[in-house]
């Protein structure tokens, strides 16, 4: 979706889509920021935020406020970004969930009256089943995404 974004102009002809040399730490919303203003930092204009920040899982307290086993709520990043102070001139470019579709074997957002269809596979999951073999999704995400 990164090259996508540039492909469409989206974004000023002069950007650079690059790695980051940074370390996961597991810290969430907290680790969120780091990433964004440590780009900031050294110039960076424009910050992409999808989902689901890596965090720690939670314990299997029946009270939990999230679904899924994650600590933090998918939202959580992008939230503490949009009202995060400091950011100046830089501009976040944030994304909703996508899911997989099992009729159409697509990758899609969600369709609420088919809640059944759909897989919720996390980076995490995708990195497992690739090491198993498990072959990629037939299709690219949707243009509607």
């Amino acid at each position: 979706q990164h090259q996508v974004i540039i492909e469409e102009g989206m974004l000023p002809s002069d950007t650079v889509m690059a790695i980051w040399p940074s370390p996961m730490l597991y810290a969430g919303p907290t680790e969120v920021q780091w990433h964004c203003k440590s780009r900031r930092n050294v110039g960076a204009r424009f910050f992409i935020t999808g989902r689901d920040p890596a965090g720690i899982k939670r314990s299997k307290n029946k009270n939990q406020m999230t679904v899924g086993g994650d600590f933090y709520d998918g939202n959580h990043g992008r939230y503490v970004l949009q009202t995060s102070p400091g950011l100046g001139e830089q501009k976040i470019l944030s994304f909703a969930k996508v899911v997989y579709d099992k009729k159409d074997n697509k990758m899609k957002p969600p369709d609420k009256n088919r809640k059944s269809d759909f897989l919720s596979i996390s980076g995490s999951t995708m990195r497992a089943l690739a090491k198993k073999g498990a072959p990629p999704c037939p299709d690219a995400i949707a243009d509607n995404w």
